[in-house]
């Protein structure tokens, strides 16, 4: 099968200077030049546009959204020794919430069921590595009473779902 050769067009914008700085500040995976930014950032507003991602490429999308996010705890981790289970848990279990929804469109009941089931296992998934969290005396996290504040609530609702 032969493959189709991409040409390219030339394209030329005027652009605002705070645009035009930012794009040139901007750290886009794969491309260097405001040229390169501009496909790469193109590309993906097409895909979105066209629904095309399905659940890995839109996976792959929340992971990029979040990369900041990642690479900041990291530095974090490295230049304070500091590392919380808690917030990577949250990240992660977010990021693939996202990318269910984000490649999400179904056209029947029964696609929909299975998107809620699969919204409420990860989001099940989510609750219980918090309340592992708050087993311990002090959550695995930048602040160690965080979990314990803020699911007081559920707790005691959990606690009174094991007598019905």
């Amino acid at each position: 099968m032969a493959t189709q050769a991409i040409t390219m067009e030339p394209l030329s914008a005027r652009l605002p200077s705070d645009l035009y700085l930012w794009l040139a500040q901007l750290q886009v995976e794969g491309a260097t030049t405001n040229s390169d930014k501009l496909r790469v950032l193109l590309g993906q507003l097409k895909r979105q546009h066209d629904g095309a991602f399905d659940y890995v490429a839109a996976h792959g999308w929340a992971r990029e959204m979040t990369h900041r996010l990642r690479e900041a705890l990291v530095r974090i981790e490295g230049q304070e020794g500091l590392h919380s289970e808690v917030l990577g848990q949250l990240v992660e279990q977010v990021t693939t919430l996202m990318a269910l929804v984000i490649s999400a469109a179904p056209a029947t009941t029964a696609e929909a069921t299975r998107l809620e089931d699969a919204l409420v296992r990860r989001a099940a998934l989510l609750g219980e590595s918090l309340l592992r969290q708050a087993i311990t005396g002090a959550a695995h996290a930048f602040d160690p009473d965080v979990v314990k504040r803020h699911l007081g609530p559920t707790i005691e609702l959990a606690s009174t779902l094991k007598g019905a």
